[in-house]
Order: C-alpha cells, then sequence, then structure tokens
C-alpha cells in the first residue's frame, strides 16, 4: 500500500478537549478512528478514549497482516467498544453513561468500509469534489430532509447537539455501514468531528483537499474552521488519507508498507491515555489521568479476547 496520511486535534475554545483520533496501519490493512465524547467533565473524554483505543487494540491483534471480514469487525469492535463505555459507567455508578460519536473506517485491497454513529462525518473526495460523506444521526439533519430548516442552518441550530445514535449512553447505537467502496489514485478519505465541518463555510473548503498537499492544506483548512467558529469554536478534529497507486512515484511524505514485516504495526493516537498530549485536558492533575487511564484499561480488557 502507499499513501499519505496526516491528523490533528485542537481544542478550539472549549475549557477541555473531548476529541480523540487514531490511526494504525499493518502491512496490508489500514485503520483509521474518530471520536467526538459528549458527557459531563472528563466523562467524555473517557467515553472517546475507550472507543478509538479499544478499536485500535482490536485491529492491531487481529490485522495480521489483513482482516478476515473487514465489516464483521467493524460491527463486532463498535458493539463491544458500547458496552465497554456502558461498563465503565455502572463500575462509576454514573446516572447519565458518557456517550461519543464514532467514525471508523478500514482499508485493505484497494477497498475501504467504515461504520458511524452520530454527527462526526467521513468523507469521500474525488477529481476535486465531494463524491460522499456519511449521514448525520441527528435531530437537525432530520429537520433538513424534511425541509424544516435550510442547508447550512445545522451550525447555528438550537437543537444541533441532539444526537440519536452514538456508542455509550441509555440506547442502543443505529450503526451505520457503508457499501464496499473502491478506492483509486488520487482519492482522499477524510474523518472529521463536527468542529470541522459544521462551522458555515469550512464544509466548502473540504472538497479542496483532494487536489492538495495534505500536510500543508489539512492545517490551512483547521485554521479556517476555528476562525470561522469564532468564540464559541468547538473542538475539531481530523484525519485525512490520500490513496496512491502501488507501482507509481509518490510524494516525499507517502507510507509504503510493502517492506513491513508482517506482524508489525504503526500507530499514532491522540489522548491523554497514550502519552501524547496535544488534546488538552484542562485541569485535571497526573493523579487525575493516571486514575483515568486505569478505568479505561479495565473496561477495555473485559471485551479484549
Amino acid at each position: 500500500m502507499k499513501f499519505t496520511i496526516y491528523q490533528e486535534s485542537r481544542i478550539g475554545k472549549r475549557h477541555s478537549n473531548q476529541d480523540r483520533i487514531a490511526y494504525s496501519y499493518s502491512r496490508d490493512a489500514v485503520l483509521m478512528v474518530i471520536a467526538d465524547g459528549m458527557g459531563g467533565h472528563l466523562h467524555g473524554e473517557i467515553a472517546a478514549q475507550i472507543a478509538v483505543q479499544y478499536i485500535t487494540e482490536a485491529f492491531q491483534r487481529e490485522a495480521r497482516p489483513t482482516l478476515a471480514d473487514e465489516m464483521m469487525f467493524l460491527s463486532r469492535v463498535l458493539t463491544n467498544a458500547h458496552h465497554a463505555i456502558l461498563d465503565y459507567a455502572f463500575d462509576k455508578n454514573l446516572p447519565d453513561p458518557p456517550r461519543t460519536t464514532i467514525v471508523a473506517c478500514v482499508i485493505q485491497n484497494s477497498l475501504a468500509h467504515w461504520a458511524h454513529a452520530g454527527d462526526s462525518r467521513l468523507y469521500l473526495l474525488r477529481d476535486g469534489q465531494v463524491a460522499f460523506h456519511t449521514r448525520d444521526h441527528s435531530r437537525v439533519q432530520v429537520m433538513l430532509e424534511q425541509g424544516l430548516i435550510r442547508e447550512g442552518e445545522q451550525a447555528t441550530h438550537p437543537l444541533r447537539n441532539r444526537i440519536f445514535s452514538c456508542l455509550g449512553g441509555t440506547h442502543s447505537p443505529q450503526i451505520e455501514f457503508s457499501r464496499r467502496t473502491p478506492l483509486y489514485a488520487g482519492d482522499t478519505l477524510l474523518l472529521c468531528t463536527d468542529g470541522l465541518w459544521a462551522p458555515a463555510g469550512a464544509e466548502d473548503e473540504i472538497a479542496h483537499l483532494s487536489t492538495a498537499d495534505l500536510l500543508e492544506s489539512v492545517p490551512r483548512l483547521m485554521d479556517s474552521a476555528e476562525r470561522l467558529g469564532g468564540p464559541s469554536c468547538d473542538n475539531l478534529s481530523v484525519i485525512a488519507m490520500k490513496w496512491h497507486e502501488d507501482f507509481t512515484d509518490a510524494p516525499p511524505a507517502t507510507i509504503s508498507t510493502m517492506t513491513m514485516p508482517v506482524a508489525t504495526f504503526t500507530t499514532k493516537m491522540e489522548g491523554f491515555a497514550t502519552g501524547q498530549s496535544p488534546t488538552n485536558v484542562g485541569d485535571l492533575s497526573e493523579e487525575d489521568i493516571e486514575k483515568a487511564i486505569a478505568e479505561i484499561n479495565s473496561a477495555i480488557r473485559k471485551y479484549s479476547r
């Protein structure tokens, strides 16, 4: 495989960052996953962290070097991540289990498969246009489809945070799965939270990523979304991957997995449980973080068989 990949998460104007992102790849498979936590102090971060960490660790156990069944993998890991979040809430005696949106995408054999719940999105960009993006599981999306609001009003509508499908919470998630989607040279997959796509005008710039250098264009896109988001700018996170042909020249930053040993992985995960901290965690102490890490690992361990 040959691809270029870039990920970044920013706090925006919020007190803490409840987004979590990661990618991981073996010699013959790639995983990208993004989550936007929802809940009270700390718990939204933990719901997102449990989801991203569980899915990534499961990928590393099973992609050796490919997954046996991509859609079965996505179905199982998203369901198990949901139950791990509920177990965490039960152990903590929380009256309202924390929740998180989720988008997870697996690529192998030049075919992409993805699943999502909530209003974080996956975009497929091709030839300078948005070829596809996931449908939001939100109240404002339903209102848009019913003609009750106009396109572009979602970001400022008072019901914009009403999500009807997510991991965690009090209801089982309604997970939506993609069809098997072939990838062609130059295609770009973009996973992002609503802090990136929702500000008015931000989505207009997303299509241009497919014709630009991701390492330069994605930070510019995030700068623009932050500016458009204004003083109430939400957390914003993105993973962008451009697909290249295996046997042709590619830009200098291109990753080639052809010489990777079968049982090895490269992973980049951002969050307080990983030792990387570009995602601000507000006023949490080191003791708070260590306790959270232990609780996250305990919740995940029950489903890591």
